[in-house]
């Protein structure tokens, strides 16, 4: 299973890691249980091969149509890249914000309007940074079709936002089966999974902490 092993591969690397008794503070002051950083895949040779080779089959099964993929700048690019090369697909990426130089591109590579576009993107959260990326692409002119992900919390804020966008997306693992994998490879304790889950249902309510 595809998402189990993503899961197991991302905790082994420590690409995510679980501290719901020693909480990490985000930059908007939230307390969280975990923390994800899924540049650690680029530099763990057999991860990154499964990640990469999942981002492609992915894209096969859910947009077959697809005619370039889209990193999401900085995280997504690598791996747009070498999921591009794969697949023997053109590949771009769209910078946070317009060049200040130069022709002032914020979408770099070619990019014809009508082209069917997979943006690729690491992580999804509240989903506010890929929906800025698909907003500049369809601005460009390219059909979306939607998006393909290494991980994604499933947090209601992201699901709603991306189903009012009209966003498709489909990640390689997420939240809850993380948790499963990480009770049964003794990252943390079974009881600890309610706990996770509450965070990710409400991360403003502190009350997750409690045992």
């Amino acid at each position: 299973m595809l998402e189990k092993r993503i899961a197991r591969d991302l905790l082994s690397i420590g690409a995510v890691f679980l501290r719901p008794d020693e909480p990490f503070t985000w930059a908007s002051g939230i307390r969280s249980p975990i923390y994800c950083d899924n540049r650690l895949t680029l530099t763990a040779p057999e991860v990154r091969t499964h990640v990469e080779e999942g981002l492609a089959e992915t894209i096969r099964r859910y947009y077959p149509d697809a005619e370039v993929l889209e990193g999401t700048s900085t995280a997504g690019i690598a791996h747009a890249a070498i999921t591009a090369h794969l697949m023997g697909l053109p590949m771009g990426y769209v910078r946070s914000g317009a060049k200040d130089h130069g022709r002032g591109n914020q979408i770099e590579g070619k990019l014809t309007p009508g082209q069917k576009v997979v943006v690729v993107e690491d992580l999804i959260s509240t989903g506010g940074s890929v929906l800025e990326v698909v907003e500049v692409l369809r601005q460009a002119g390219a059909e979306v079709l939607g998006v393909a992900s290494i991980f994604t919390y499933g947090m209601k804020k992201g699901l709603e936002r991306l189903a009012a966008a009209g966003v498709e997306n489909h990640s390689l693992s997420n939240f809850d089966v993380l948790c499963e994998v990480a009770a049964e490879e003794g990252y943390i304790r079974p009881a600890d999974i309610d706990r996770l889950r509450r965070f990710r249902d409400n991360p403003s309510d502190e009350g997750w902490m409690e045992a």
